[in-house]
């Protein structure tokens, strides 16, 4: 059994791999629902439509997000009205959210409803909200003081200087069900390759999850998303520097050494295995960029062997 913590973009295409070489049904992701938000009366959990449209075969291969062959008449038409439509989404991700919201309001919970999406698209792994409880990842940037996520990333492109992150009502929540039971019996836990900050943290900082996590630590296998000193996509080393870690993959072993006790980097940072390894990690150096599923693959061959 494989547990995964996972968010965005990086994470599924890890675990697009990961099922590549594993049998589905013995996968487990547990996905960060930070970034979850309420637009136009509906609950959107980008995260964990990311996963499901990646691991389907049906993202958009262009943005990373949204379905492929996408129209937007809906968003055309809010226009009109002056509705927001910075944050885009298109007729048929409308569904998703439109059968979300109604599921929430007939009193399912997240994981429930998430169940039920999952097998819809025909996938056979676990896929768990880290949370059935609202968490809301809140960034305070310059210029405008705290705002949600979406704002941060979507609205303002996180092209802001970024002040401090908290995570909203996580001190409140309850790991979903079946992610403490995940978490304590893989044999391999695996921090896929996702903002440490804005993906990661998030997940962990719900009551139980980092303990269950660090509990297995020897047993953790975190895989850097920054490669050469930079963010392969997204604000990652940005962030991280304006918070105070530096942007390496040196960086990234002082924020995951409490919980995993291997660090996998690519070759470009094979130079400083001996950093990561000062923080208290076991470094392996592989190639971690995933042009495709066999790069993909490949990687997390590595990574179950690590």
């Amino acid at each position: 059994m494989i547990a995964a913590l996972a968010g965005g973009v990086g994470a599924a295409r890890f675990l697009r791999g990961l099922l590549e070489v594993c049998d589905p049904g013995d996968v487990t992701a547990i996905v960060n629902t930070g970034d979850d938000v309420q637009l136009h009366g509906l609950h959107v959990s980008p995260d964990i439509d990311t996963v499901t449209y990646t691991l389907a075969g049906a993202i958009n291969p262009e943005t990373g997000w949204g379905l492929v062959d996408e129209s937007w008449t809906v968003m055309s038409a809010l226009e009109r009205y002056g509705g927001v439509t910075w944050f885009r989404l298109g007729d048929r991700d409308l569904a998703t959210h439109l059968y979300r919201t109604h599921r929430l309001r007939e009193g399912a919970t997240l994981s429930e409803v998430t169940f039920e999406v999952v097998r819809s698209w025909g996938l056979e792994l676990h896929l768990l909200p880290m949370s059935d409880e609202r968490v809301e990842t809140k960034v305070d940037v310059e210029g405008e003081g705290e705002v949600g996520f979406q704002d941060y990333f979507v609205r303002l492109r996180h092209d802001v200087p970024v002040k401090a992150v908290r995570y909203a009502g996580a001190e409140r929540a309850t790991p979903a069900p079946g992610v403490l039971d995940a978490l304590s019996t893989a044999s391999r836990i695996i921090i896929s390759p996702s903002n440490p900050i804005l993906s990661i943290a998030p997940v962990l900082a719900v009551p139980g999850i980092e303990e269950a996590v660090a509990a297995r630590r020897d047993d953790v296998v975190a895989v850097s998303p920054i490669v050469a000193g930079a963010a392969l996509k997204g604000p990652a080393d940005r962030i991280m520097a304006e918070l105070g870690t530096e942007p390496t993959v040196a960086g990234v072993a002082r924020l995951y050494a409490p919980v995993a006790g291997t660090l996998v980097v690519d070759d470009a940072d094979a130079e400083l295995a001996a950093a990561v390894e000062a923080e208290g990690m076991r470094c392996v150096v592989a190639p971690t960029i995933m042009h495709g599923v066999p790069e993909a693959a490949a990687l997390a061959r590595t990574v179950l062997d690590a």
